[in-house]
């Protein structure tokens, strides 16, 4: 056994039991130790899974969470090439509709679009994996 501890940072949130919605993105079977892509669409995020919730300067509401969860696992598929970068816009969207259901206001919503469409393209990139960090 090691004296070392490997870990990641930039997390505020970590799911307590599994989640699982249809995602419109169809036609893979991909994914890690937390959240996997079914060829229908569903995307399952397993408890445990940790995600920064919105971004940014955004605030953490209840109506933007789920959303922000979704969004989250989805980059990070794209990140790590289980999915095609070409599906960032469909992710967008899917955050956008997320919000809504949730009791988002339309501007708000709209604004959250507009603001992952301007700045979140370094966030789906894979040279953007978070670094694997070590201690002592």
């Amino acid at each position: 056994m090691t004296s070392k501890i490997f870990y990641k940072s930039g997390y505020k949130y970590q799911l307590q039991a599994d989640y699982s919605i249809l995602s419109g993105i169809t036609g893979y079977n991909a994914g890690n130790a937390f959240c996997h892509l079914f060829p229908d669409g569903q995307l399952d995020i397993h408890a445990g899974y940790a995600w920064d919730g919105p971004s940014s300067i955004a605030i953490d509401t209840p109506s933007f969470m789920r959303g922000s969860l979704v969004h989250d696992a989805l980059y990070q598929l794209i990140r790590e090439v289980y999915l095609p970068y070409e599906w960032r816009e469909k992710v967008d969207g899917l955050l956008y509709e997320i919000c809504r259901e949730d009791g988002m206001n339309w501007w708000r919503a709209k604004s959250v679009l507009a603001t992952v469409r301007l700045f979140g393209k370094t966030s789906a990139d894979p040279a953007h994996t978070k670094p694997i960090l070590e201690a002592p």
